[in-house]
């Protein structure tokens, strides 16, 4: 059980802002924390990745390419584990294909702060009341096929976040929300080069489109985390056997950048705060013009990560990727590490993290698995 310091310590995690390092902050933070070990391994990255049961969160477009008529899985990621042990991050997610190109999907992601004790004074904590903070978002896609190799998915997803503590704010709720998102796929025929062959892959994901999401009715909201996802790989099929997948990601919050200063009483700049009177469509065009250092601090918004995965036989996997994030933009560098294994109808999918750089992040060092169940007949 942990004191209400431990939720204000959560969110900060996605909150990091000083005076020299300008965030792009969001609501429902949660999102940014990817869902399955396979994309973790893979340095946080998915939209161009071969398809899997966990393409609802990276790019739905890739589950017109699925392997499987039908597929379900489960992710369970610890969080803070080196602090607490019942704060986590579930995933859980079912597709089906219902012709040669059409396929859809739901997902639903759970993050539950644990258990958090309420009181003002010591003997309040005797018999403490206990509050169980949480979020969660439910998504919906569908995805066709509109050539052999391209298909193109559109998303629906609500958002409900009750991080406020009911016993110290009467008035307080939960906060929710809805989006949209499109997304597109493109994979290759196998493409014979003189020592091995290959496959081309790219994908985008704007996803997140939707109004602002608020806990009071008087108060400020926050963006939505509206984001863009533009990916491409290759796989090098050196035989039957082996074969290595290398891919690239870029990612962008298409949201307004801090730009307002925060200043204290003497007239000093301690920080700066996003503008609160811009609408989301404006937001997303303005994301790419408004920051205050102009086009070089433009670029510093874009993350990127690059992943390689080994596959043997179709059976057993090696994964690493790298995930970098300029170091005024929040400075999240860390490796991963993995490895997948088949058996029979279920994948079983684990994944490490380490950190480059002296933010502490949330996930160091700590294992992450994910399950999937591929059921029905194999469609390639």
């Amino acid at each position: 059980m942990k004191q209400f310091t431990t939720l204000l310590l959560l969110v900060g995690f996605f909150q990091l802002t000083n005076a020299q390092n300008r965030v792009v902050t969001t609501g429902v933070p949660f999102l940014h924390i990817a869902p399955d070990a396979r994309s973790a391994s893979l340095g946080d990255q998915g939209v161009a990745t071969s398809a899997d049961a966990f393409s609802n969160h990276w790019n739905p477009a890739k589950y017109a390419f699925t392997s499987n008529e039908t597929g379900a899985a489960i992710s369970y990621t610890p969080y803070l584990s080196k602090l607490v042990n019942d704060i986590f991050l579930a995933d859980l997610t079912y597709y089906r294909a219902i012709s040669e190109r059409a396929s859809w999907a739901v997902g639903l992601r759970y993050f539950s702060l644990g258990e958090i004790e309420i009181g003002k004074t010591p003997a309040d904590f005797i018999n403490p009341i206990i509050e169980r903070p949480n979020e969660f978002a439910i998504d919906a896609s569908y995805a066709l096929k509109l050539s052999d190799n391209f298909s193109m998915a559109i998303q629906g997803s609500f958002f409900n976040s009750d991080l406020k503590l009911q016993s110290s704010n009467n008035e307080s709720v939960a906060a929710s929300s809805v989006a949209v998102g499109i997304s597109g796929f493109y994979e290759s025929f196998e493409v014979p080069y003189s020592n091995f062959s290959g496959i081309w892959r790219a994908g985008f994901n704007l996803s997140n489109i939707g109004p602002k999401i608020k806990y009071e009715d008087e108060g400020e909201s926050d963006f939505l985390p509206t984001n863009l996802k533009l990916g491409a790989g290759f796989d090098f099929i050196f035989d039957s056997y082996n074969k290595l997948a290398i891919s690239l990601e870029l990612n962008k919050l298409l949201v307004p950048s801090p730009s307002e200063p925060v200043t204290d009483k003497d007239g000093n700049i301690t920080g700066y705060k996003q503008p609160d009177d811009i609408g989301i469509l404006s937001g997303i065009f303005k994301s790419f013009g408004d920051a205050p250092d102009g086009f070089s601090e433009e670029l510093k918004e874009f993350t990127w990560a690059l992943g390689a995965e080994f596959m043997y036989d179709e059976s057993f996997a090696l994964r690493a990727g790298y995930f970098n994030e300029s170091e005024l933009k929040g400075a999240r560098k860390f490796i991963t590490l993995g490895a997948g294994f088949k058996y029979n109808i279920i994948d079983i999918d684990l994944s490490y993290l380490i950190s480059a750089t002296r933010v502490v992040n949330p996930l160091e060092n700590t294992l992450r698995f994910s399950l999937t169940f591929n059921f029905g007949e194999e469609r390639y």
